[in-house]
This record gives C-alpha cells, sequence and structure tokens, in this order.
C-alpha cells in the first residue's frame, strides 16, 4: 500500500498581511510535522477590502509566499501556500495564484485561478471577483513524488469539467483551496466535494479558511474536508481555526477507477460541442 500523509491548515485571515502570513506560518510548521504535503486556505494573506487586497498584491515567489518556502525547506514537506494575490500587468486586478513549494522550498507550480466568483445569493453574498482579480487561462497538474496533484481554487468546485481534464491528465489527488462562504458552504461544500471525488476516482484535499475575515470580507464557511476517490469523508474540520489530518491509501484511486470506469466510459464524441443538443417539443 502506497501512502501519502497531508495536513489541512484552517485558518482565518484579517486584514494585516504580516499577522496572517505569521499566523498561518507558524501553522503550516505544525502541520508540517510527519506530512508529506501541507495545504493551505485561498486567499491566505489577506481577507478584508478590494483596496487592501490590491494593496497586497506581489510577486509569486515573493514576500507573501516566503514563509511558505521556508516551512517547506526546512520541514522537508510540500506545501501548497494557499492562494495570493499575485501582481498581474493590470494593478487593478492582480491574479488569485495557488503556490506549491517542493521539499526543498523551490517553487514546483503555480495556477491561477480559472472561474471567478461573480454571484448574487439571495439572503447571502454577493460579490464580483472580476472586478478586482485577473483570471488565469489554463488548468495545471504536477508531480508530487510520483503522485499527480490538480490543483483548483474554491469556486472552480463548481465547474466539473475542470476537475474531469485534471483527471484526464493523469491527477488522483485533486486540491481545492477555498473561502467558501458560510452561505452557501452549509449546503453546498460537502455534496460538491464528495461528487468531485466520486466522478473522478480522485482524493479531494480542500483546506477552507474561516472565521469573518477583516472588515468587508465575507464570512467563511470553514469545514476543511479530505474525502477519499470513493465519496467518502475520511477527515474534517469544524468551523474554527484547526489543523486537519490524514494518511491516504494512494492505491484507492486506481480501485475507484476499476470498479467504476467512467474516465474510460466517457462519449465525448457525442457531447456539445462536438454536435449541438437535440431539443423537441414546443
Amino acid at each position: 500500500m502506497r501512502t501519502m500523509r497531508v495536513a489541512l491548515v484552517q485558518v482565518e485571515a484579517r486584514d494585516d498581511v504580516a499577522d496572517n502570513l505569521s499566523r498561518a506560518a507558524a501553522m503550516a510548521a505544525e502541520a508540517a510535522v510527519d506530512s508529506d504535503l501541507v495545504i493551505l486556505p485561498e486567499y491566505v494573506q489577506f481577507r478584508g477590502t478590494a483596496a487592501g487586497f490590491r494593496a497586497s498584491a506581489a510577486t509569486i515567489p515573493g514576500p507573501t509566499t516566503a514563509p511558505f518556502e521556508e516551512v517547506a525547506r526546512e520541514s522537508g514537506c510540500w506545501v501548497l501556500a494557499g492562494s495570493h494575490a499575485e501582481a498581474s500587468d493590470d494593478p487593478d486586478r492582480p491574479y488569485n495564484t495557488a503556490a506549491l513549494f517542493n521539499r526543498s522550498g523551490a517553487l514546483a507550480a503555480i495556477y491561477r485561478k480559472l472561474h471567478l466568483f461573480d454571484v448574487s445569493v439571495d439572503d447571502g453574498p454577493a460579490d464580483r471577483e472580476s472586478a478586482r482579480v485577473t483570471a488565469g487561462d489554463r488548468a495545471v497538474v504536477v508531480d508530487v513524488d510520483g503522485v499527480a496533484l490538480g490543483l483548483s481554487i474554491c469556486y472552480d468546485l463548481r465547474f466539473p469539467e475542470l476537475y474531469r481534464a485534471l483527471a484526464g491528465a493523469g491527477a488522483t489527488l485533486l486540491a481545492v483551496p477555498a473561502v467558501f462562504t458560510e452561505r452557501t458552504g452549509r449546503d453546498h461544500w460537502e455534496p460538491l466535494l464528495r461528487a468531485r471525488a466520486i466522478e473522478n476516482g480522485a482524493w479531494v484535499l480542500a483546506a477552507a479558511a474561516c472565521g469573518h475575515g477583516g472588515p468587508g470580507a465575507i464570512p467563511a464557511w470553514g469545514h476543511s474536508m479530505v474525502v477519499d476517490p470513493w465519496g467518502r469523508v475520511i477527515a474534517t474540520a469544524g468551523s474554527g481555526e484547526a489543523i486537519v489530518r490524514a494518511e491516504i491509501d494512494l492505491e484507492l484511486a486506481d480501485a475507484a477507477r476499476r470498479q467504476i470506469p467512467n474516465l474510460a466510459n466517457r462519449r465525448p464524441d457525442a457531447l456539445p460541442p462536438a454536435r449541438a443538443v437535440e431539443v423537441r417539443g414546443a
């Protein structure tokens, strides 16, 4: 049995970048003890006003990711440093970027969030992430100790075609750093995570932010979660700051895909955009 020890850091970022990085890095260092892979949440460097978010943008690697590079290097552990505001060509719209560091502390991959949170929920959050963030343009799968890890961020979770593409490229681990809102999280977070695991026969590793954040932030649901390739939740957190640990059996993805080979049984030739959907009746 091949296994990997994973740890999810659930932390509340507020509107003080230095304090956020200090607290998150301390939790990451604790999580890295006896772990192979540590994952932190989305927007780990800042949660607050749009102006403060833009002001927090930096290069990657750079000052906001440096503490996590150090954790990776000193612990000899892979660290997915959540997502950060990464400076782009548009100073008003940085990228929302996840950064992965290898066991030596070197940058192994970045992923810029593809799907931006432009929503208006009745009795809940209204947001237009695209007004302050530049979207990425490509999916990313990276080799982590011989295992393919697919990268995603938060709202991506609602787009199953992304995860199918990641699985099709070989990913058996799917990472989901997130700031899932409290209003939607209580109804949608777990079902969506379990669905992505089941659909793709993959481990889903979802590190969530928690708490209210700074002024101007939307309250977060928390409940970081490890879901196995059969769709079973094997470890989870509550609504407060926590570290979620699990030792995962990497062979379970192969077993799930052997028993229910939906990746092999797909019919893309029969689906749009290959041909139009036939609609009958008035």
